[in-house]
């Protein structure tokens, strides 16, 4: 099991890492000893308000780097700023997602492009930015939903983004083998977040998922930070090419 500072001596970026499921991931990072840099896109308050918290668990030289993630060509200085302040990265966490909602029939090349470039190809360049400074052991952590296999009103686009990620992970998993490098994606059902708020049928949904809920309640972001914990932790090195379903069975019902 993950324990205090196992994590010791370790360098993680978490993507979209101020709030949500990436703050709750970068906080169990910080409490085991790793050192947690986040990336961020829009508040800097909100992110120096998180770099403070982080720093008050152990990770004293945590701090926020901002990056667009859906301009490709800015990606490289991410891991540039964080190889010359380390040297290397241990842990890559791509959590950050954006896109459009619209039904199938409705998708334009916008929606289209916003949501492969920042969820799909965002990850892909991520991980091409990160392995070569990744020492053996590293860890790398997609994140997808459930959308990426069934379907969601409106969430047609970042579905099939989410599916390319769920996708990539295997094709990393085979070709980072040899360094001893593991890829994993983690596939979070209905969680409560700020950012899920923001879909259009939000209540509905939300409604639906209490009702069908062996568990009977949402999950929460601490819910799949737990997961990601495990999966970056020695106890998980021969786990690599898995899309883990996170969603208290709800998927099942």
């Amino acid at each position: 099991m993950p324990m205090a500072n196992d994590l010791g001596g370790k360098v993680a970026l978490v993507t979209g890492g101020t709030k949500g499921i990436g703050l709750a991931t970068a906080r169990l990072l910080a409490t085991r000893g790793a050192t947690v840099v986040l990336n961020y896109f829009k508040s800097r308050d909100t992110a120096d308000g998180a770099v403070e918290e982080l720093r008050e668990l152990g990770s004293k030289d945590s701090y926020a780097l901002r990056c667009n993630l859906a301009k490709s060509d800015k990606i490289p200085d991410l891991f540039d700023d964080i190889k010359k302040k380390f040297g290397k990265l241990d842990i890559f966490i791509s959590n950050a997602a954006m896109g459009m909602f619209a039904d199938v029939m409705e998708v334009t090349r916008r929606n289209w492009d916003m949501s492969l470039d920042t969820n799909a190809y965002a990850f892909l360049r991520g991980v091409q930015c990160a392995v070569p400074m990744m020492p053996e052991g590293g860890r790398i952590i997609g994140l997808s939903s459930l959308g990426s296999f069934r379907y969601i009103p409106g969430y047609s686009s970042i579905g099939v983004a989410k599916a390319a990620i769920e996708n990539l992970v295997k094709y990393f998993a085979v070709e980072l083998a040899s360094k001893k490098i593991t890829a994993n994606v983690v596939c979070g059902g209905f969680i409560d977040t700020d950012a899920l708020k923001m879909f259009p049928t939000y209540e509905e949904i939300k409604e639906e998922v209490l009702a069908r809920s062996p568990w009977g309640r949402l999950g929460t972001p601490e819910d799949l930070a737990d997961v990601i914990s495990f999966l970056v932790s020695e106890d998980a090195r021969w786990i690599s090419g898995q899309s883990i379903v996170v969603d208290g069975a709800n998927s099942l019902m």
